[in-house]
């Protein structure tokens, strides 16, 4: 849960400056226009000498295996959250993405309606354009950790052999969720859901709240809900977040859409359906998704790691994105190895059917 940052204008081609190593670009995803915050090499098609061009068709295709980062941030956040960890992998050689969410950053609005289901279907194309570059492992905070939980619901079983078994299914290597909504929540997210009578009068006031009020509070209260120690909150990062609650209307229309979004997070999830490998990570400072939380969706997905880190806030990607970035780049290496290993013994008994009814 952060904000909005317009990017940094990139050089012609996306490509950013010398000093950026974040490229900066607008896709489309599931209809959604977007922005994406992209780091490390694509992957080029291999060069064929002059006399085999014949030949290219024929050539087969072998899919990159190595680990590809896919991030999600949070409710009224954007891409931008994601930059310090972006740096820092970009420094370490780690494909990534960061794109904004529909509804928030640069991102189109979302249209009436449930969110979720519209999250998922843009989500899906995320990661299956991700999924031809590599091996995809998905991240994400808060509602970012929310639709990597819906989406590894639907991924592909690494148990499972053949490509009947994964069809329609999202090929995921990994996810990790961090503090995600929905399960043991602070009491200001259990008070958007019941909309107390504080909400209610804010909302039905007669004179608006004046706009340098409200940009006053929210001031104050955003380095309180985001990070573990406020005082040392990034300016830059609570000014682009502050710029969501520009006067009454804005603040009123998000807190009815935070509403909206609480009360679909009741039937968010199917967690006996994961089977990939999932890191949750609990943050002990957390305000707004305690700790407990985390520790739940670990009980409840057996399989699951555990991290809890007591010096941690909501959104650890800017309390210490030099930690979060080894984290995920040790995380995704081990998953995409696990799921590999599982699709390998899988698939060994079919051949060595295949092989025997041959014989």
């Amino acid at each position: 849960m952060t904000a909005t940052k317009r990017p940094v204008p990139a050089e012609p081609g996306g490509r950013p400056s010398d000093e950026d190593p974040i490229r900066v670009s607008f896709r489309r995803y599931a209809g959604v226009r977007t922005r994406v915050l992209e780091v490390g090499d694509t992957v080029p098609e291999p060069e064929l000498p002059r006399r085999s061009l014949r030949r290219r068709a024929a050539a087969p295709h072998v899919k990159p295996s190595a680990p590809r980062l896919v991030l999600l941030h949070g409710y009224c956040d954007s891409a931008d959250t994601w930059r310090p960890a972006l740096e820092q992998l970009a420094a370490a050689g780690i494909p990534a993405v960061a794109v904004d969410l529909p509804g928030f950053g640069d991102a189109q609005p979302l249209r009436p309606g449930p969110m979720l289901p519209q999250l998922d279907a843009f989500t899906t194309a995320v990661v299956r354009e991700q999924a031809v570059l590599g091996s995809v492992v998905l991240a994400g905070n808060s509602l970012g950790g929310t639709m990597s939980l819906r989406a590894a619901q639907n991924a592909a079983n690494p148990s499972s052999a053949g490509k009947s078994a994964s069809k329609g299914r999202l090929p995921i290597s990994g996810v990790v969720s961090i503090a995600a909504p929905g399960f043991v929540d602070s009491w200001l997210i259990r008070a958007v859901a019941r909309y107390p009578l504080p909400l209610r009068l804010y909302s039905s006031l007669p004179v608006p709240v004046p706009g340098f009020l409200v940009r006053k509070v929210a001031e104050q209260l955003v380095p309180r809900l985001l990070y573990a120690d406020s005082s040392v909150a990034d300016a830059v990062q609570v000014q682009r977040f502050t710029a969501l609650f520009p006067d009454y209307r804005a603040t009123k229309s998000r807190l009815e859409e935070a509403r909206q979004l609480v009360a679909e997070l009741a039937d968010a999830y199917r967690l006996d359906s994961v089977e990939v490998p999932l890191l949750v990570v609990a943050c002990g400072k957390d305000k707004l998704v305690t700790a407990a939380s985390g520790r739940q969706l670990h009980t409840l997905v057996p399989h699951s790691r555990l991290l809890v880190r007591e010096d941690w806030g909501h959104c650890p990607q800017l309390d210490d994105p030099v930690e979060i970035a080894e984290l995920l780049t040790y995380f995704a290496a081990s998953a995409v190895r696990t799921t590999q290993a599982k699709r390998a013994a899988a698939t060994a008994p079919q051949a060595v059917s295949e092989d025997t009814a041959a014989g």
